[in-house]
């Protein structure tokens, strides 16, 4: 199987976008005979990919426990003010715990007095839903996303979830193409590991241009092929003059230049993958893109 993994060094560059009109453009080559494909959205921290591809089919929904959070017995805690003062979060307050400010690091837990004959402390830890997950199946089509819940950590173990969640509902389909998270933290890692393509998504800023760097050394440490494209690059041809030249210094190939399309707003409010608007220029560098992409994940076959 081939995993193609799309990121972006910021938030706004228009990733999802792309990886929605990659996920269409294989479904319709596999609806011609061509390859199957999975999908999931890793970027659980704000899961968007739903809203313009996925969600339909029997849907699998589950509770995710990911960092444990403390809790105090009403009945037997002595209110002794011990824990309060030690709580490096602020998280308890008039014995009560602030869930959304717990760490779950458990020095409340250590430092109290007051235990049960099962050795259980008057304030302890307990498993916390952290997120949910969704697994959406329709024939040999599989769709994994997930949601972290607020004040919850944990987020690179949830990518993983997700995941996995793929890996155990797929049947041999050749391809998956995941949608990642912005910047460079835990989620990308999570998403990263093991794929064999990460396109790079930026855009034609100062602050596009560094932050794809700094995702281009985090993709290079997990030994996956670094691809770039970049969205709205007519924007600023000056920029998009020095993030090819970025590309060509360290040997990057740059795929496509995606010029700024108000049909991707459209789509978008449709919740439609832009490839399906009807005469975008956008678009049609989004299949030019796809076939580029096919031929390096397929070189023998595509020849």
């Amino acid at each position: 199987m081939k995993q193609i993994l799309v990121l972006s060094g910021k938030g706004g560059t228009g990733k999802t976008t792309v990886a929605a009109s990659l996920i269409a453009l294989a479904e319709a080559g596999a609806a011609a005979g061509g390859k199957s494909v999975v999908c999931a959205d890793c970027d659980v921290d704000a899961p968007n990919l739903h809203l313009i591809h996925g969600g339909h089919g029997i849907v699998t929904k589950e509770d995710y426990y990911g960092f444990e959070k403390a809790k105090i017995d009403p009945e037997r805690c002595t209110r002794c003010g011990i824990c309060e003062p030690l709580c490096r979060f602020d998280a308890i307050r008039n014995f009560q715990v602030n869930t959304l400010a717990c760490e779950g690091c458990g020095v409340c837990e250590a430092f109290c007095p007051v235990t049960d004959e099962n050795g259980r402390k008057a304030i302890h830890l307990e498993q916390n839903v952290s997120g949910t997950t969704q697994l959406f199946q329709q024939g040999d089509w599989v769709f994994s996303t997930a949601e972290l819940k607020m004040g919850n950590g944990a987020s690179g173990k949830l990518v993983g979830q997700v995941r996995k969640n793929l890996y155990n509902a797929m049947d041999k389909q050749p391809l998956a193409i995941l949608d990642g998270s912005p910047g460079i933290g835990c989620p990308v890692i999570a998403s990263v590991t093991g794929v064999d393509v990460v396109l790079i998504v930026t855009e034609p800023t100062l602050s596009g241009l560094h932050d794809m760097g700094r995702l281009v050394d985090v993709a290079r440490q997990f030994g996956a092929e670094c691809l770039v494209c970049i969205n709205r690059y007519d924007l600023h041809p000056g920029y998009s003059e020095e993030i090819a030249a970025y590309c060509s210094r360290l040997g990057i190939p740059l795929l496509a230049r995606i010029p700024y399309d108000p049909a991707a707003i459209e789509a978008v409010n449709h919740g439609e993958p832009l490839v399906n608007v009807p005469d975008s220029p956008a678009a049609a560098v989004l299949r030019e893109l796809w076939v580029d992409l096919q031929f390096r994940l397929w070189p023998t076959v595509q020849a």
